[in-house]
Protein backbone atom coordinates (compact mmCIF):
# COMPACT_ATOMS: atom_id res chain seq x y z
CA UNK A 1 0.00 0.00 0.00
CA UNK A 2 0.90 3.69 -0.88
CA UNK A 3 2.27 5.39 2.52
CA UNK A 4 0.95 8.58 0.96
CA UNK A 5 -2.01 7.46 0.08
CA UNK A 6 -5.20 7.86 2.74
CA UNK A 7 -6.35 4.70 2.86
CA UNK A 8 -2.50 3.46 4.18
CA UNK A 9 -3.45 6.45 6.70
CA UNK A 10 -6.50 4.87 8.37
CA UNK A 11 -4.65 1.83 8.20
CA UNK A 12 -1.31 1.84 9.22
CA UNK A 13 -0.83 5.75 10.81
CA UNK A 14 0.37 8.79 9.79
CA UNK A 15 4.50 7.60 9.69
CA UNK A 16 5.63 10.49 11.24
CA UNK A 17 6.79 8.79 14.30
CA UNK A 18 8.09 5.53 15.67
CA UNK A 19 4.45 4.13 16.25
CA UNK A 20 3.97 3.94 12.57
CA UNK A 21 2.36 0.86 12.30
CA UNK A 22 1.85 0.25 15.81
CA UNK A 23 -1.81 -0.16 18.04
CA UNK A 24 -0.64 3.39 19.41
CA UNK A 25 -0.49 5.21 16.53
CA UNK A 26 -2.75 8.32 17.34
CA UNK A 27 -4.57 7.96 14.07
CA UNK A 28 -5.93 4.48 15.67
CA UNK A 29 -7.62 6.23 18.44
CA UNK A 30 -10.21 7.47 16.05
CA UNK A 31 -10.14 5.59 13.43
CA UNK A 32 -13.83 4.99 13.13
CA UNK A 33 -14.36 8.86 13.22
CA UNK A 34 -11.71 9.45 10.75
CA UNK A 35 -13.64 7.16 8.65
CA UNK A 36 -16.82 8.53 8.80
CA UNK A 37 -15.46 12.59 8.77
CA UNK A 38 -13.99 11.21 5.34
CA UNK A 39 -16.97 9.89 4.08
CA UNK A 40 -18.52 13.70 4.20
CA UNK A 41 -15.50 14.90 2.51
CA UNK A 42 -15.78 13.29 -0.36
CA UNK A 43 -18.93 13.73 -0.96
CA UNK A 44 -17.98 17.64 -1.15
CA UNK A 45 -16.32 16.71 -4.57
CA UNK A 46 -12.70 17.97 -3.04
CA UNK A 47 -9.81 16.93 -4.12
CA UNK A 48 -8.18 14.41 -1.68
CA UNK A 49 -4.46 13.91 -1.29
CA UNK A 50 -1.66 13.76 1.18
CA UNK A 51 0.10 16.48 3.04
CA UNK A 52 2.28 17.13 6.30
CA UNK A 53 1.20 13.38 7.12
CA UNK A 54 -2.33 14.05 7.11
CA UNK A 55 -5.94 13.53 4.45
CA UNK A 56 -6.00 16.87 2.77
CA UNK A 57 -8.35 18.57 0.70
CA UNK A 58 -8.61 21.04 -1.78
CA UNK A 59 -10.28 22.82 -4.74
CA UNK A 60 -8.70 23.98 -7.69
CA UNK A 61 -4.86 23.34 -5.67
CA UNK A 62 -6.07 25.63 -2.78
CA UNK A 63 -6.31 23.76 0.63
CA UNK A 64 -9.75 24.17 2.17
CA UNK A 65 -9.74 21.43 5.06
CA UNK A 66 -7.98 18.88 6.74
CA UNK A 67 -8.43 15.61 8.46
CA UNK A 68 -5.98 15.60 11.83
CA UNK A 69 -5.69 13.41 14.63
CA UNK A 70 -4.53 14.23 17.87
CA UNK A 71 -4.03 12.45 21.51
CA UNK A 72 -7.36 13.96 22.64
CA UNK A 73 -9.11 13.88 19.60
CA UNK A 74 -9.71 14.36 16.02
CA UNK A 75 -10.32 17.20 13.97
CA UNK A 76 -11.74 18.73 10.48
CA UNK A 77 -9.09 21.44 10.37
CA UNK A 78 -10.15 24.50 8.54
CA UNK A 79 -7.48 26.41 6.73
CA UNK A 80 -9.90 29.60 6.89
CA UNK A 81 -11.71 28.81 9.68
CA UNK A 82 -11.84 32.29 11.07
CA UNK A 83 -14.00 33.33 8.03
CA UNK A 84 -16.43 31.09 8.79
CA UNK A 85 -19.81 31.44 9.90
CA UNK A 86 -20.20 28.97 12.94
CA UNK A 87 -23.98 29.33 14.71
CA UNK A 88 -23.28 26.39 17.44
CA UNK A 89 -20.39 27.95 18.01
CA UNK A 90 -18.19 25.09 18.10
CA UNK A 91 -14.88 26.18 16.58
CA UNK A 92 -11.74 26.78 18.25
CA UNK A 93 -8.19 27.81 16.87
CA UNK A 94 -5.62 25.25 17.33
CA UNK A 95 -3.28 27.40 19.37
CA UNK A 96 -2.98 30.62 20.93
CA UNK A 97 -1.39 32.28 18.18
CA UNK A 98 -3.46 30.44 15.62
CA UNK A 99 -4.73 33.70 13.43
CA UNK A 100 -6.89 31.51 10.26
CA UNK A 101 -7.10 28.01 11.18
CA UNK A 102 -10.04 26.79 13.59
CA UNK A 103 -10.57 23.27 14.19
CA UNK A 104 -14.40 21.16 14.61
CA UNK A 105 -13.11 18.54 16.86
CA UNK A 106 -14.48 14.93 18.15
CA UNK A 107 -13.96 12.12 19.93
CA UNK A 108 -15.90 9.41 19.10
CA UNK A 109 -18.22 8.33 15.71
CA UNK A 110 -21.12 8.38 17.38
CA UNK A 111 -20.31 12.57 18.02
CA UNK A 112 -19.58 12.65 13.84
CA UNK A 113 -22.75 11.38 13.19
CA UNK A 114 -24.40 13.35 15.37
CA UNK A 115 -22.87 16.68 13.72
CA UNK A 116 -22.87 15.29 10.48
CA UNK A 117 -25.47 17.63 8.84
CA UNK A 118 -23.02 20.84 10.33
CA UNK A 119 -20.22 19.40 9.62
CA UNK A 120 -20.91 19.31 5.82
CA UNK A 121 -22.76 22.92 6.13
CA UNK A 122 -19.40 23.98 7.51
CA UNK A 123 -17.43 22.17 4.34
CA UNK A 124 -20.24 23.73 2.21
CA UNK A 125 -19.47 27.12 3.20
CA UNK A 126 -15.65 26.52 3.53
CA UNK A 127 -15.84 25.83 -0.33
CA UNK A 128 -17.90 28.49 -0.66
CA UNK A 129 -15.36 31.22 0.90
CA UNK A 130 -12.72 29.59 -1.39
CA UNK A 131 -14.42 30.12 -4.54
CA UNK A 132 -15.08 33.58 -3.46
CA UNK A 133 -11.70 34.46 -3.21
CA UNK A 134 -12.09 35.57 0.55
CA UNK A 135 -8.59 35.98 2.73
CA UNK A 136 -8.29 36.15 6.34
CA UNK A 137 -7.31 39.57 6.99
CA UNK A 138 -3.67 38.70 9.82
CA UNK A 139 -2.82 40.61 12.47
CA UNK A 140 0.51 43.10 11.33
CA UNK A 141 1.11 43.73 15.15
CA UNK A 142 3.47 41.35 16.26
CA UNK A 143 2.44 41.83 19.54
CA UNK A 144 3.74 42.73 23.12
CA UNK A 145 8.08 42.36 23.13
CA UNK A 146 8.40 40.67 26.24
CA UNK A 147 11.02 42.31 28.89
CA UNK A 148 14.18 40.59 28.32
CA UNK A 149 14.26 41.17 24.46
CA UNK A 150 13.40 44.90 25.19
CA UNK A 151 15.75 45.24 27.54
CA UNK A 152 18.73 43.67 24.94
CA UNK A 153 17.18 45.92 22.37
CA UNK A 154 17.63 49.03 24.36
CA UNK A 155 20.93 48.29 25.12
CA UNK A 156 22.47 47.49 21.60
CA UNK A 157 21.36 49.96 18.83
CA UNK A 158 22.03 47.73 15.69
CA UNK A 159 20.29 45.13 17.05
CA UNK A 160 17.01 47.62 17.57
CA UNK A 161 17.61 48.92 14.09
CA UNK A 162 17.46 45.30 13.01
CA UNK A 163 14.75 44.43 15.16
CA UNK A 164 12.73 47.51 13.53
CA UNK A 165 13.45 46.35 9.69
CA UNK A 166 12.52 42.80 10.18
CA UNK A 167 8.86 42.08 8.90
CA UNK A 168 6.25 41.98 11.45
CA UNK A 169 5.90 38.17 11.41
CA UNK A 170 9.81 37.17 11.65
CA UNK A 171 9.64 40.08 14.48
CA UNK A 172 6.30 38.02 15.78
CA UNK A 173 8.62 34.78 15.65
CA UNK A 174 11.41 35.97 18.01
CA UNK A 175 8.47 37.31 20.62
CA UNK A 176 6.88 33.88 20.80
CA UNK A 177 10.35 32.15 20.82
CA UNK A 178 11.42 34.41 24.03
CA UNK A 179 7.79 34.77 25.58
CA UNK A 180 7.29 31.36 25.24
CA UNK A 181 9.42 30.42 28.08
CA UNK A 182 8.26 30.46 31.92
CA UNK A 183 11.53 31.10 33.48
CA UNK A 184 13.29 34.29 33.27
CA UNK A 185 16.86 32.74 32.83
CA UNK A 186 15.17 30.34 30.08
CA UNK A 187 13.76 33.67 28.53
CA UNK A 188 17.16 35.76 28.91
CA UNK A 189 19.20 32.53 26.98
CA UNK A 190 16.38 32.17 23.98
CA UNK A 191 16.97 35.95 23.74
CA UNK A 192 20.88 35.21 23.09
CA UNK A 193 19.57 32.67 20.74
CA UNK A 194 17.55 35.39 18.55
CA UNK A 195 20.50 38.01 18.64
CA UNK A 196 22.44 36.39 15.21
CA UNK A 197 19.22 35.55 13.37
CA UNK A 198 17.70 38.86 14.11
CA UNK A 199 21.11 40.77 13.03
CA UNK A 200 21.21 38.49 9.90
CA UNK A 201 17.44 39.78 9.01
CA UNK A 202 15.86 36.02 9.79
CA UNK A 203 12.91 34.97 11.90
CA UNK A 204 13.42 32.70 14.34
CA UNK A 205 12.97 29.71 12.84
CA UNK A 206 13.94 31.06 9.15
CA UNK A 207 16.69 28.80 7.89
CA UNK A 208 19.77 30.10 6.27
Amino acid sequence: MNRDSVDAYLSDGCGRCDRYKTPQCKVHLWTEALVQLRAILLESGLTEAMKWGSPCYALDGKNVVMLVSRNDYCALSFFKGALLTDERDVLAPPGPNSQAARLLTFTSARQVEASREYASRLITQAIELERSGAKVQFRRSPGPVPDELQARLNADAELRAAFSALTPGRQRSHILHVSGAKQRKTREARVARCVPKILEGRGFNERR
